[in-house]
């Protein structure tokens, strides 16, 4: 089949750095085409060259057999192309309908006016909607909808332009998996018709229930495209990452101690009810269930972050009731919240910096920060948790996502827990990232520490825990130990009735 997009040969740089080196990709009409590697592998620059953010040093960009240059966006607009990021860029304000069609509104003349033809605009809007076959309120506000609404409105905004060609960047990461069905619909619909879709995600189950083909990236070049059917998760894995992975979960033997925290009763107004769940001294214990299940509000009110109503809890046998987070930390229960660019770091401070901001007091002298101290910590956390960059003053800003999030995990392992609870640890983070993350999890459980883990990854909990405890609107509906868990009744006590 003719390609609708084809890129040779391309080459683009920074000052130092060389972004992408003789890289090529082809997309078909009617595909959905996989495009993967690890954070930093050139993929978000190999979509701006494809958009017109960037123009590239050499190389050459065929749309529909036309040689192309792009100087700007709008360039790539014209030509059908558009990319829907995993950050919506809708405003917030604006109605459904206005932002579809804000910048290029149809027009009628009336009296030698020209005023905006609304009535044209909804056809239209309609027209968009049922070849998505999906249903909207044109008046609704966008600051009213839901993530899975604005992702829907986004790739409708993107067909107002006439696109040919869509591109996708981690667009599940904020949904549920109801949400993420539906999606998958739409872009099955939109591929029935003629739409060539490229979809970024780090999400290797997505790519094999989704696309037709996969290109692999790495380090700025490419590595392989084939059908998705002829490959396995193993295979592209080892395309990411240069070299063979076996073990994902690397799940280590540990002694199970006594027990180190027990909850009873716990009720938080409209959030939580009745939960009782205890944890051992040397286990991981994950807790499952869909978005909204309650997990994150559990994991925050425990730790003094949100105030409980009721219910009692202990630390080794002694009854505890954390007024604040400090006081959490001062029981060595500490928190690493899912959202770590917003909650966890300071993305314009140093590796350095981050690693300290909670243990300041420690390393301080009459308020004035003990520079060598502080140096030798955060110096022995990079090396001892593998943290990549060139010296401890490097910006948290500049390192990939994986990297940061051991920075965030460093931070939280500064103040000395006994309970580390992990909040979605691996969100974002690429498939080698994700393997090293868990490496951690295991060295740090046979280093002593105890782990309360949340995660929307079900591999991830039946890899990586002893026990796990499901969760439905607030409330626990069910424990499974390691040898009983499956993905099947996870689900089943996720979606449970009651």
């Amino acid at each position: 089949m003719e390609s609708i997009l084809r890129l040779s040969g391309i080459v683009k740089t920074f000052p130092g750095v060389v972004a992408l080196e003789n890289m090529k990709f082809e997309l078909r009409p009617g595909e959905i085409h996989a495009v993967c590697g690890e954070n930093g592998a050139g993929k978000s620059t190999l979509m701006k060259v494809i958009t017109g953010v960037y123009e590239p040093d050499s190389g050459e960009i065929w749309v529909e057999g036309e040689a192309v240059k792009f100087k700007s966006p709008n360039d790539a607009f014209r030509k059908g192309i558009a990319i829907i990021h995993q950050e919506t860029s809708l405003f917030e304000g604006m109605t459904v309908m206005e932002n579809m069609f804000l910048g290029h509104e149809t027009t009628k003349k009336i009296a030698g006016f020209t005023i905006i033809d609304y009535f044209a605009l909804r056809q239209e809007a309609r027209r968009i909607f049922k070849l998505m076959n999906i249903s909207m309120d044109l008046n609704d506000r966008v600051e009213d909808l839901g993530m899975a609404q604005k992702q829907m409105l986004e790739i409708a905004k993107a067909l107002t332009f006439q696109s040919k060609i869509l591109i996708l960047d981690e667009p599940t990461a904020s949904l549920t998996q109801r949400e993420v069905d539906a999606l998958f619909a739409i872009l099955r619909k939109l591929k029935a018709d003629g739409v060539a879709i490229a979809y970024i995600s780090h999400r290797l189950e997505e790519i094999f229930g989704l696309c037709d083909r996969v290109t692999v990236i790495r380090d700025g070049s490419f590595i392989t495209c084939c059908e998705v059917k002829d490959t396995t998760k193993d295979k592209l894995v080892e395309h990411m990452v240069g070299r063979s992975m076996s073990n994902y979960y690397p799940k280590s033997d540990v002694k199970i101690g006594g027990e180190l925290i027990r909850a009873e009763n716990i009720g938080q107004k409209g959030m939580l009810k009745d939960i009782n769940f205890s944890i051992r001294k040397g286990e991981i214990v994950g807790f499952a269930g869909l978005v909204g299940a309650g997990r994150t509000e559990l994991a925050q009110a425990i730790c003094g972050l949100t105030k409980l109503d009721s219910g009692t809890m202990y630390i080794d046998g002694k009854e505890m009731k954390f007024e604040s987070y400090r006081e959490a930390i001062a029981n060595h229960v500490v928190y690493v919240h899912e959202d770590r660019a917003k909650f966890s770091l300071v993305l314009e401070m140093s590796i350095r910096q981050n690693i300290t901001l909670s243990i300041l007091k420690k390393i301080s002298k009459r308020s004035f920060i003990n520079e060598s101290q502080e140096e030798q910590v955060s110096s022995e956390y990079i090396e001892s948790m593998g943290i990549k960059a060139p010296d401890s003053g490097f910006l948290v800003a500049n390192l990939s996502g994986g990297n940061q999030q051991k920075v965030s995990v460093s931070k939280a392992l500064a103040t000395e827990p006994k309970l580390l609870i992990l909040d979605e640890p691996t969100r974002g983070v690429d498939v080698n990232a994700k393997a090293e993350i868990h490496q951690l999890i295991s060295s740090l459980v046979k280093n002593g520490l105890t782990i309360f883990l949340i995660s929307s990854e079900m591999p991830e909990l039946l890899g990586m825990c002893d026990r796990i405890y499901v969760m439905k609107s607030g409330t626990i509906t069910g424990e499974l130990n390691r040898q009983e868990a499956t993905q099947e009744k996870i689900l089943k006590l996720a979606l449970a009735a009651g």
